[in-house]
């Protein structure tokens, strides 16, 4: 397998990143008072610790090149200074504060069991198979999505981003697009990012594509499980046509 076989590979698992649920998400069909589930858990799996994931590969890595990317990464996670000045986690609460949740719960929050089991594969990719796995899982999986293909295909669909007044918490829910911090930011930096993950991507020996692939697989059936428990947790019954 080549680097262009091992890309192609990757994004097949990422266009595999898609949930049945997200649909009923994204068109208000969620009720008001069950979303704090999806806010919750989301935080509590990567949202509050990402700059940590990243970290996991930073320290591991042996290529300075590839370091120093990463810690820009982390540093505009921690501080948002490459951007709106907040660190990630904090404007992600936004969302949350902003429906008028009480943003006090996300300090202690119980964690759903197959919840609890992605975040297990998350930490254990991040820290225990290596610095290729652990760059992949963070950069790729966890801050990428089913669009990835657009980063290296101009021709592929791009991730809609529509006007902030047409983000559906904004229209379903009546969220003040002040709340949207977070997606502020990352229409500012994310570009950048998926680039820059996809070219780290060429630093990674061939001897290692089996070892990312097997975990990038395993946490994408995690994902999908986790993604399911959250859906049935939101009152979600899956449609007999997904």
């Amino acid at each position: 397998m080549d680097t262009a076989e091992f890309k192609e590979a990757l994004i097949g698992l990422m266009e595999a990143k898609q949930h049945w649920a997200w649909p009923l998400f994204t068109s208000g069909q969620v009720a008001a008072d069950r979303l704090h589930v999806h806010f919750e858990q989301e935080y509590a799996t990567y949202v509050r610790d990402f700059a940590i994931l990243l970290g996991r590969a930073y320290i591991q890595c042996p290529i300075p090149a590839i370091r120093a990317e990463l810690a820009e990464n982390i540093y505009e996670e921690e501080t948002g200074k490459l951007s709106l000045g907040k660190a990630h986690a904090e404007l992600f609460l936004g969302y949350p504060a902003g429906l008028g949740m009480d943003v006090e719960r996300f300090k202690d929050i119980r964690m759903l069991h197959e919840a609890a089991r992605y975040r297990a594969y998350v930490d254990e990719a991040t820290l225990e198979c290596g610095w290729e796995t652990a760059m992949v899982v963070a950069t790729i999986f966890l801050e990428g999505n089913e669009y990835e293909r657009a980063v290296l295909d101009a021709d592929a669909p791009k991730r809609p981003e529509p006007d902030l007044s047409e983000h559906p918490l904004v229209k379903h829910y009546g969220l003040d697009p002040s709340s949207l911090a977070l997606t502020r930011a990352h229409r500012m930096v994310e570009a950048g990012h998926r680039h820059v993950a996809w070219s780290m991507v060429d630093a990674i020996d061939s001897s290692v594509y089996p070892q990312v692939l097997s975990s990038m697989e395993e946490i994408l059936s995690r994902w999908h499980t986790y993604r399911d428990a959250v859906a049935r947790a939101c009152g979600l019954v899956r449609p007999v046509a997904s």
